[in-house]
């Protein structure tokens, strides 16, 4: 057991490889998670007997979910041991999972996607900040992008496995597939993750006072609207391909790999060049997922303009997500904590926004490529929120 001093500070006791990769561990099981109910989405539809776009309210229900479970648990948890916490919400993600694969109702699908989301923020927001305190200050943002790792490699390993095992032993595999990884990384994290302590500053009044943050607030719009064109194409992707682009159904989970790689890249690309220079890699990304949007809808007939237009989305639109936390930390001042659960939050909004206005187009007969061009509006309407913030930061700067 790791002393309990901070673990920077004292003898080590642990492996921070271990520590780190059984954080990220939980990162594939969350991400694996949230998006195999994209890949999947035809043959939930079909098993519950409804269209797809009502299957897209779950998507939507998993994202609400997150969106109010992780500020209040990031609040709740302030002065709960950050390895009790991961853990507790581990247990508790395996088990909602459990139940989704257990559920044979439309609605009792929903109520358990719509809890299986509330911890998702939370370990995601305690995980980076345990990262960055076993690293130690030298090593902080590099040992928080490790951890992060697990969520675009679960969209290149992750998610396309769970999709097979989902069209091949029935869509429930994906969720039993993704609550056996939780319980995995409980395992794990309880082996190789020392103990934390508390910190004595910890105050919920300190967090709360970051709500006041304008800059933050519209930071976080950004994401919100931005990040929703990546969601209204993902989440309807197995049916625009197969529909539209005529291909097989087997192909999907290769198009999710294609898609999950670009993403990697991508992040990884926009993460040195955010270092370069923040603002401007945000409204680069911005502009180039608007464009990519543009391109893919002329090109989505052909099998392989169609996954390499996938592709190209993948990898202008995941930019966005390191470059925005990055800035989302610049102006938070001290509510750290409450803003890195925030930015799940609105990582998830995106999602839920995107799901609906995708499933919203389909359902009233605007054509299979129309999600495509959600996408190409919600980056116009984050680039515009993003200009705003800047103004405002700017006016605030002068005065």
């Amino acid at each position: 057991m790791a002393s309990p001093q901070s673990p920077s500070s004292s003898p080590r006791h642990y492996s921070l490889f271990l520590a780190i990769f059984s954080l990220a561990v939980g990162g594939f099981c969350i991400g694996t998670t949230e998006f195999v109910a994209m890949g999947l989405i035809q043959e939930i539809a079909h098993n519950l007997k409804i269209t797809v776009p009502e299957a897209g309210h779950f998507i939507s229900a998993y994202a609400l979910g997150v969106v109010i479970g992780a500020p209040i648990i990031a609040i709740l948890g302030a002065k709960v041991p950050r390895k009790t916490l991961l853990l507790c919400l581990m247990l508790f993600y395996g088990i909602a999972n459990a139940c989704t694969a257990l559920a044979h109702t439309p609605e009792t699908v929903l109520v358990s996607r719509f809890i299986a989301g509330l911890p998702h923020g939370a370990y995601f927001g305690v995980g980076a900040l345990v990262a960055a305190e076993l690293a130690g200050p030298s090593r902080r943002a590099s040992a928080v992008a490790q951890m992060m790792m697990g969520l675009p490699v679960a969209t290149v390993i992750g998610v396309p496995l769970a999709t097979w095992l989902g069209q091949h032993f029935g869509w429930r595999a994906g969720f039993e597939f993704s609550a056996t990884i939780a319980f995995f990384t409980l395992i794990a994290v309880a082996c190789f993750v020392p103990n934390i302590p508390v910190q004595a500053t910890a105050s919920i009044k300190t967090e709360l006072a970051g709500l006041k943050n304008i800059n933050m607030w519209l930071t976080l719009a950004v994401g919100a609207i931005g990040f929703g064109g990546m969601f209204s194409v993902y989440s309807y992707v197995s049916p625009i391909l197969t529909e539209y682009t005529k291909v097989n159904i087997q192909i999907v989970p290769i198009a999710l790999a294609l898609w999950g790689i670009g993403m990697v890249i991508g992040g990884l690309a926009a993460g040195w060049l955010a270092d370069k220079n923040l603002n401007k890699t945000i409204v680069g990304v911005l502009i180039s997922s608007a464009i990519a949007f543009v391109v893919a809808s002329f090109l989505m007939s052909n099998i392989y303009s169609a996954i390499g237009s996938l592709f190209l989305i993948g990898l202008t639109v995941m930019g966005l997500g390191g470059a925005l936390q990055t800035r989302l930390m610049d102006v938070a001042g001290d509510a750290q904590t409450l803003a890195a659960s925030l930015n799940h939050s609105a990582f998830n909004l995106a999602n839920a926004l995107g799901a609906f206005l995708g499933g919203w187009v389909l359902s009233h007969q605007m054509g299979w490529i129309a999600p495509i061009w959600v996408g190409f509006v919600l980056s116009l309407g984050g680039l515009i929120i993003l200009l705003i913030a800047f103004a405002l930061e700017k006016a605030t700067q002068k005065a």
